[in-house]
């Protein structure tokens, strides 16, 4: 569905969206899906968007969750279709919005899973600086942990944005918001270790195939920007590597830059500016980790930690 013909009162707040709001190209066309299933639901009924009721977006939640959506997806879902009627309400194309009275969609609270320090130790331990690959993914691996970068912050970089010799550099958020942050000493000796002939310039081909793949700080090993997938792949065979039993994503080196820094006495809303959040609710999650994480290393390591036994009768 991501060509999906939608209606023109659907496009235009696509528009209004990716022009006035900033919705980066991924979330939009994720929008877009959903709207034309709202849209087909509201056909199959014989109504429109401006006729519609608060049953048929109950129908149609009720719909998604028969098909197998998750929690995650409805809400998502349910977030774009109130979104969607308030815009047509506000620009006087619908008189009323049917979405008011439908209750949220509950999602299961779910903290991050964040590696121990001695993990994140472990997992960096295993990439010595030595060929291009290995001093590509030791940076990658560096810059995670070091700075809290989302993957698609991460494989976004281009040398500009490494640019200034201040120990900062430039990150592009969600809907291309852009945020300065630092980065430590270790990051740095990686990212040079990198950038140097036996790093990425071995790593560069003789005649770049792109534009953008001769400005991208990672490359992959045909010499072209590094994906997504790509620095998936390096994150979870480096972790294998390591030992880690579970699996381990690059969100994981996000999620433990956080509860690490707050573990260790940083300000909530130093960790929200440096990971780019745009609530703090969304941080406070990290504060829940944290406590959790000092309670079992102390139950762990205090001899008179142990849970009391259980009174005899």
């Amino acid at each position: 569905m991501a060509g999906a013909v939608l209606s023109d009162d659907a496009e235009e707040y696509l528009s209004w969206l990716t022009v006035e709001r900033g919705r980066a190209e991924l979330t939009v066309r994720a929008y877009r899906r959903d709207l034309a299933a709202y849209e087909a639901t509201l056909a199959a009924k014989g109504t429109t968007l401006e006729r519609a009721s608060s049953t048929d977006v109950e129908d149609h939640l009720a719909s998604l969750r028969s098909s197998g959506h998750g929690p995650a997806s409805i809400a998502r879902a349910q977030s774009v279709l109130r979104g969607l009627h308030q815009f047509l309400v506000e620009e006087d194309r619908a008189r009323s919005d049917p979405t008011a009275e439908v209750d949220g969609t509950r999602l299961p609270s779910r903290l991050p899973k964040a590696l121990s320090e001695e993990e994140v130790s472990r997992l960096l331990a295993t990439v010595q600086a030595g060929d291009a690959r290995s001093r590509r993914d030791r940076a990658l691996l560096e810059l995670l942990y070091g700075t809290g970068a989302r993957i698609s912050e991460a494989v976004g970089l281009d040398l500009a944005d490494l640019a200034g010799g201040e120990g900062l550099i430039r990150l592009y958020g969600k809907g291309s918001k852009e945020r300065i942050v630092p980065v430590g000493t270790m990051c740095a000796r990686a990212l040079d270790a990198w950038l140097a002939e036996l790093g990425r310039g071995a790593m560069a081909p003789a005649r770049w195939r792109r534009r953008d793949d001769s400005e991208a700080v990672f490359l992959n090993q045909r010499g072209g920007r590094l994906s997504r997938q790509g620095a998936f792949a390096v994150v979870a065979g480096r972790a294998r590597q390591a030992g880690i039993a579970r699996p381990v994503s690059p969100h994981a080196l996000r999620h433990s830059c956080a509860t690490h820094m707050l573990a260790h006495g940083a300000d909530i809303r130093v960790v929200q500016e440096l990971l780019g959040h745009v609530s703090i609710a969304t941080t406070q999650l990290y504060t829940k980790v944290s406590a959790e994480h000092l309670r079992a290393a102390y139950e762990a390591a205090h001899p008179r930690a142990g849970r009391r036994p259980a009174r005899s009768a």
